[in-house]
């Protein structure tokens, strides 16, 4: 059994720690504005349910799209961990008034579409390349049924998560402030560079046994 806690709890600790729902507050609000809190909770609910269905696909058949390239697992957990690196630096160095999720160009787009809970919410704002990258680099042959059941139930959870966060973010952002955003993005960018670090360390051990 703590085998399968452990399962569970790293994969949604990388999840977490990639999507970083508090730091995809801004964008839902400013994507949101104007809409009543009915309409910015089901657009939260579906861009949710979008971003589970988009992760727990590229899980089960990510494996078959390397295979279809010829790429080994370790190529893209070298490639993902050098884009959650970049993207734990962002986190780092950026400052609360700046928001790099996603470029400026989307974020108007969004703001005249009438539907924004697939594009540009759960895609690329939650479900982006390196949750995918994540989610991709979590799949081996190995796994039993029992093993990827719990990694879909970590994302899903993620979901939930990410969900509750979207939903509360206007008193969120009210109670944190912009020197607690900006401290939350500190801590978030340290795990996220951490566990680019721990991806691209244990493709190379594997590529070098």
């Amino acid at each position: 059994m703590p085998y399968r806690m452990e399962i569970l709890l790293a994969t949604f600790s990388a999840l977490f720690s990639v999507i970083n729902p508090f730091g995809a507050m801004p964008v839902f609000l400013t994507l949101t504005q104007g809409d009543s809190p009915d309409r910015r909770a089901q657009l939260a609910r579906r861009a949710c349910l979008y971003m589970v269905l988009i992760l727990a696909v590229f899980f089960l058949a990510g494996q078959a799209v390397l295979d279809f390239f010829g790429l080994r697992i370790h190529d893209l957990r070298i490639a993902g961990g050098i884009m959650i690196m970049r993207a734990g630096f962002e986190l780092l160095n950026s400052k609360p008034e700046e928001n790099k999720k996603i470029s400026k160009d989307v974020v108007e787009e969004g703001l005249e579409k009438e539907d924004i809970s697939f594009t540009p919410l759960a895609m690329p704002l939650l479900s982006g390349p390196g949750s995918i990258a994540v989610v991709i680099s979590l799949y081996t042959k190995s796994l039993s049924f029992l093993d990827m059941g719990l990694t879909i139930l970590a994302i899903a959870l993620m979901g939930l998560m990410t969900y509750v966060v979207l939903l509360f973010s206007p008193k969120l952002m009210v109670f944190m402030g912009k020197a607690g955003l900006a401290a939350l993005s500190k801590i978030m960018g340290f795990i996220v560079l951490s566990l680019g670090v721990s991806f691209i360390i244990t493709a190379l051990i594997a590529l070098f046994k």
